[in-house]
Order: C-alpha cells, then sequence, then structure tokens
C-alpha cells in the first residue's frame, strides 16, 4: 500500500495496493518513455470522486498540492501550461455549471487543444467530471488510458470500479445512450478512503469561490441571450422580417443565426410556427 502525504507530512492514508502499484508503473513508464496520462474519474454528485481523484494525484506527483486542482476551463488551461515535466493537474467538476451544448462543446474544444502540451509535458491530467459519456469523442477514446467510475453501495462510499482503455471504448460506444456503466465489465474493483490529500477547507473554499464566479458568467450569458431572443422577435413580429430575411441579415454582420433557430425562438415567445 502507498502512504500518501499531506504538506509533506504523513497522515496514515493508504491507497489500495493493487492500484498504488499500477500507479507506480504508470509513472515510472510516463517519466522514462516521454509520454503523457489522461485519466477520468467520474460519478454522480456526492460519490466522492474528488477524494478519489486527489489521492490517485498524490501517488503520481510527490509534490501534489491544491495549487493543482482546478475548477475552471481558464484555471485548467493556465495549470496546464505552467505546469512543470511529470506534474499531476486535476480539473474538478469539469462539466459543472455548463448550461448549454454549445458550452460543453467550448470545454471539450480547449481540452483537445491542450492534449499536445500535456504530452510535450509529460503530465499527469486527471479530469473529475459527472459521467465520462459527456467528453468529446476524441478525448474520451484517444487520449484518455482509463476510466475510475466512483459510486455508492447501499448508501455507503468509497467505491470505484477501473475500465482499462480498451474497455472504457465500448463502453462509450454501447452504454453513451442510456449512460449505463455495466457492458463491458470492469477491469477492477476497488475500495478507498474517505480522506483528502490537500487541506479540506481550503479545497471547499476555493471550489466555491469558482463555481460562484462561473454561476455569475452563465447568469450573464442567460440575461444577455434573453435580450437577444427578444429582437428576434420584435423583428420578426414589428417589423414585418421573414425568418429566411432576418436569417440573411444576420449573416451579411458575420453572425450564423439559421431560419430553425429563429422559429424555436419566436415560438418560445407565442409566436405561430409558419413565421
Amino acid at each position: 500500500m502507498h502512504n500518501i502525504s499531506v504538506d509533506g507530512e504523513s497522515t496514515g492514508l493508504y491507497v489500495d495496493g493493487f492500484l498504488s502499484n499500477q500507479l507506480l508503473k504508470i509513472k515510472k513508464g510516463v517519466n522514462t518513455k516521454d509520454r503523457d496520462w489522461v485519466l477520468i474519474v467520474d460519478g454522480s454528485e456526492g460519490s466522492g470522486k474528488s477524494v478519489l481523484a486527489m489521492q490517485i494525484g498524490a501517488v503520481l506527483d510527490d509534490n501534489f498540492c491544491l495549487s493543482k486542482i482546478t475548477f475552471t476551463a481558464s484555471q485548467f488551461r493556465k495549470a496546464v501550461v505552467g505546469a512543470k515535466k511529470g506534474e499531476c493537474i486535476i480539473f474538478d467538476e469539469a462539466f459543472r455549471g455548463l448550461s448549454s451544448r454549445s458550452s460543453l462543446s467550448e470545454v471539450n474544444r480547449m481540452m483537445v487543444t491542450l492534449m499536445m502540451e500535456m504530452r510535450q509535458k509529460n503530465l499527469f491530467v486527471i479530469i473529475v467530471m459527472p459521467t465520462f459519456f459527456m467528453l468529446d469523442k476524441y478525448a474520451a477514446l484517444f487520449r484518455a488510458k482509463g476510466l475510475f467510475h466512483v459510486y455508492t453501495n447501499k448508501g455507503k462510499r468509497g467505491f470505484w470500479t477501473f475500465f482499462n482503455k480498451s474497455k472504457k471504448k465500448v463502453l462509450y460506444i454501447l452504454g453513451k445512450k442510456l449512460y449505463n456503466y455495466s457492458n463491458p465489465k470492469s477491469t477492477f474493483k476497488g475500495r478507498f478512503l474517505e480522506k483528502y490529500t490537500v487541506n479540506e477547507e481550503l479545497y471547499r473554499k476555493a471550489k466555491k469561490d469558482s463555481l460562484g464566479k462561473l454561476d455569475k458568467k452563465v447568469e450573464v450569458k442567460d440575461v444577455f441571450q434573453h435580450q437577444r431572443d427578444v429582437l428576434i422577435y420584435l423583428c420578426i413580429k414589428n417589423l414585418g422580417l421573414s425568418r429566411t430575411g432576418l436569417s440573411v441579415l444576420c449573416q451579411n454582420f458575420g453572425v450564423s443565426l439559421d431560419r430553425s433557430t429563429i422559429g424555436k425562438i419566436v415560438k418560445g415567445f407565442g409566436g405561430k410556427k409558419d413565421v
């Protein structure tokens, strides 16, 4: 078993023996063969996935600390770009607070563009999220080396099941439609203790502050979107523009807005479908 330290002091916290041995082999391979290692840890809210990710990070990175845990896309990008060789960076709750498909796509694109940076610096990157089925196909199938799915058993936390790279691919293809983790069978299973490898109080504060700022950005975006929708509705109903005419007008100013989207916006305000 691997003893984890917090701030350089022994905690008496041990990681599952088989898991720690596998992680130490991976650590050696990444550092000696000029590779990187991307791991996904997912699970429902409150399952303990962030705690497991920290414990894995502490085994892979002897200097793992709170500053290497990020909560927003901008924090994650900054941490990866500024990381030293062989460090472990965690993107915690990678998709929390994202309210639209465009937001999901933005984070997915950002993660794909950082893959080269990760490899050049031989980084260990752990992505913590509600479900890996939300992840971009390239990252999920080809870049991530494995998946830890964290779950509760009869109300108790501290359980995980691991899918290696080949089984993870099959799981993504077969399970994505229903978000089902039963097929194929996992590579192996294990337990973990619910203990933090960083200062828990400071971690919770950093997470709360970051997500609070993210929520405010989402609120501002929602206000602007509502204002846009009102203007579109007024152009259709009060100025007599057709959906096609408004779409063409927007394109002339470099804004992509198709007839279908305009129709849905008008319908949302109680307009007729055939406007």
